[in-house]
């Protein structure tokens, strides 16, 4: 405060010189800043010290802080890692327990072993030294059997042998016997319901086919202008149909022979209407015979699809259409071949239908079976073979195919459906009149199954009755007894299946009789 006075008077003093008073004043308040500064800079000072020294503190604090910590978490790990070891050493010590009770039993089950083994060894020797006398004793008692009964060790083994066969065979028949009576009555009863559903179901009607057609006038006036002048009609009407006409006394008819039943039907509907006209001479006899050509084919294809239309199929070849109307004029053992092809496709349908499988399959392969019978005898090869191409030519399934091939037996049926028309070919062609068979055959087919039953050993008399639907067999009671009767029966009806061809079935029945005669005298 002095200081700020005495420059206050030295600035009055020299009031005169502005100049001087600046400077005086400049450098006082240099000074006094100077000053200033200087005490703030030792306030700093010292400010910066107690941080330091507090700082310092601070640090040594949270040093020993985090010294303490971390032997705490030492001590921490020490005690749990102690703690582990504790109780890893309990278990290693219960294992080692166990380890050593467990090796202790199995020393004592090694010595009980050991002990067996011996025991074993001893019962060994004994048994082999018993075994060796049981050998001895056996060896005495064949010895004395021998003496005693007066034969050898083997012929006693072939006697046996020859009981045990006998006993075998006896089983065997009686086996046989429950066997085929079990399996006999269970396919009987499901064939019998199969087949009377099919054929109970279906009833055509079937009309045996000659060679001959008659055709009926209306005065017997009319056969001598249809024999016509130097009977040039009459050789026109031969010629143009290839029939020939049979005019003889019988009263009002004329008789159309030939084995062409197409070219006899074309025969008969060209003297019908010939007849109906009244106009008979050759250009007319050769117009008229055009015109029933062209009725006729016009028939064997409505004839065809009618067929198809009765049995239900649809989307067959037109051309296998008109062949299946030709078997309207087609006969085979006197039944009409399109007759029993709807017959063969409607029992085939219904079993198929009878055991859950494709019947419009069933049916579409039963109705092209005989397909082949529509060639004419200018096609080379069976009607199995020729009706085997002609479905192949016209794309049908290769299940038909192979019914068609497998209907005869000529290859083994592979599927369902071809066993099924196997079977209604054989019902519709075996049943009772739909068939007829030429005598020479049918003798020809009692003679064969007579000499395979009479082939048997032991076989005295064999006979084939009931129209070779069943055989008789008598055997020598000495030599068969009643089991080889049944075996005797089975192999001869497996022999007849592989040998003979027939319809239906044959019954086997073998008869076996002893006698005891004497006389009263």
């Amino acid at each position: 405060m002095e200081l700020w006075l005495c420059i206050v008077i030295a600035a009055s003093a020299f009031v005169g010189s502005g100049v001087i008073f600046g400077a005086v004043f400049h450098r006082v308040g240099y000074n006094a800043r100077k000053k200033k500064a200087e005490s703030e800079i030792g306030s700093a000072e010292e400010e910066a010290k107690r941080i330091r020294e507090d700082g310092a503190k601070l640090a040594e604090t949270m040093k020993k802080e985090a010294l303490i910590s971390a032997k705490e978490d030492i001590l921490r790990q020490r005690n749990d890692a102690e703690k582990e070891l504790k109780e890893r050493r309990a278990d290693v010590s219960r294992m080692e327990r166990r380890v050593a009770q467990k090796e202790e039993t199995l020393d004592k089950k090694a010595e009980a072993l050991e002990r067996k083994n011996e025991q074993l060894d001893k019962k060994l020797k004994e048994n082999d030294a018993l075994r060796d006398q049981i050998n001895e004793l056996r060896e005495k008692e064949m010895k004395i059997l021998e003496e005693i009964s007066g034969i050898s060790a083997e012929q006693a083994k072939e006697e046996l042998i020859s009981r045990v066969e006998s006993e075998v065979k006896h089983d065997l028949a009686q086996r046989l016997d429950e066997l085929e009576a079990e399996f006999k009555e269970e396919a009987d009863t499901k064939a019998k319901n199969i087949i009377s559903l099919a054929i109970q179901r279906c009833a055509a009607d079937h009309v045996a086919e000659t060679t001959v057609s008659v055709v009926s006038l209306p005065n017997d006036d009319m056969k001598g202008r249809i024999i016509g002048r130097e009977g040039r009609n009459i050789q026109m009407l031969e010629k143009l149909t290839g029939v020939e006409l049979i005019i003889d006394d019988t009263p009002e008819a004329i008789t159309l022979s030939g084995f062409d039943p197409v070219r006899r039907e074309i025969a008969r509907l060209t003297l019908e209407k010939l007849i109906s006209d009244g106009r008979i001479h050759p250009s007319r006899i050769e117009e008229t015979v055009e015109k029933a050509q062209k009725e006729v084919e016009t028939g064997i294809k409505q004839a065809g699809e009618r067929a198809t239309f009765d049995v239900g199929i649809h989307g067959i070849n037109p051309d296998l259409i008109r062949m299946l109307g030709r078997l309207k004029y087609r006969t085979s053992y006197g039944q009409n071949v399109l007759k029993h092809s709807i017959e063969v496709a409607l029992i085939a349908g219904m079993i198929a239908d009878e055991l859950g499988v494709d019947s419009t399959l069933a049916k579409r392969a039963g109705l092209l079976h005989d397909i082949g019978k529509a060639q004419t005898h200018e096609m080379e090869g069976s009607h199995v073979e020729l009706g085997v191409n002609l479905v192949k030519r016209y794309k049908e399934s290769r299940d038909v195919i192979h019914a068609i091939e497998a209907h005869h037996g000529d290859v083994d049926p592979q599927t369902v459906i071809a066993v099924i028309v196997q079977a209604a070919d054989a019902i519709s062609a075996a049943r009772p009149g739909a068939r007829r068979e030429d005598l020479e055959n049918y003798i020809k087919r009692l003679e064969k199954i007579e000499e395979i039953a009479k082939g048997f050993g032991g076989v005295e008399k064999a006979f084939a009755v009931q129209a070779g639907r069943e055989i008789r067999v008598m055997v020598k009671p000495e030599e068969v007894n009643d089991d080889g009767m049944k075996l005797i029966a089975r192999e001869m009806a497996v022999k007849i299946q592989e040998e003979v061809k027939y319809p239906g079935q044959i019954k086997i029945n073998v008869i076996r009789e002893s006698r005891a005669i004497d006389y009263a005298k």
